[in-house]
């Protein structure tokens, strides 16, 4: 083996490993409290309490959407605001499944716990709006790897399904969470379908 054959080695390897240790520490991030009302393998029922999120609107395709979306809330919390404040990041970040979104999707990141919607900093951007969100009682489909707009399409398909042979009805739109940094391997990653039940 060729000196500059281990050298290339070696930097994929270096950069293998850097991009798992950026992805490892996002899924040390805070996350919402929720409580397991049932589970089934992948299939999950969960109940939430009230949050507070920032949310933005945005009218494109779902690989765009998603990335101007965070894009938009990440200038918020990075400090774009009223108080020039620093917010945590928390995951996951929650956006519509392309199945039902007609291409008009709602971005969402969850505020950390710790604030209340009073003390947050109004957004710089008036595209970015500070609400508070009752999720309620939601139906939760894991699923691994990327979660691209065919991957995305088929778990919203399977959790439908297994909602409608569990006798559940669904209400609102279908959402897509994605716990990990853009860093994260595939093998790795975390991502969930999920839709709120009566």
């Amino acid at each position: 083996m060729s000196k500059m054959t281990i050298i290339v080695a070696l930097i994929i390897v270096s950069l293998i490993a850097i991009n798992f240790i950026r992805g490892y520490s996002n899924t040390r991030l805070e996350t919402p409290e929720y409580e397991l009302v049932k589970e089934s393998g992948s299939y999950e029922i969960r109940k939430y309490g009230p949050m507070i999120i920032a949310r933005t609107l945005v009218t494109s395709d779902y690989k765009e959407a998603t990335y101007t979306g965070f894009r938009r809330i990440a200038n918020y919390i990075f400090g774009n605001n009223s108080k020039s404040m620093e917010i945590a990041m928390t995951a996951p970040v929650i956006s519509n499944s392309p199945v039902d979104a007609d291409e008009k999707y709602e971005v969402i990141f969850v505020m950390p716990r710790s604030h209340t919607i009073d003390a947050l900093p109004n957004p710089n951007n008036s595209d970015v709006q500070i609400v508070e969100k009752n999720l309620g009682q939601v139906a939760v489909l894991s699923f691994g790897g990327w979660a691209t707009k065919p991957r995305v399409e088929k778990y919203h398909n399977k959790l439908k399904d297994w909602l409608e042979e569990e006798g559940y009805s669904m209400k609102g739109k279908f959402m897509v969470a994605q716990y990990n940094s853009p860093w994260m391997l595939p093998p790795f990653r975390h991502n969930e379908i999920m839709v709120q039940i009566n």
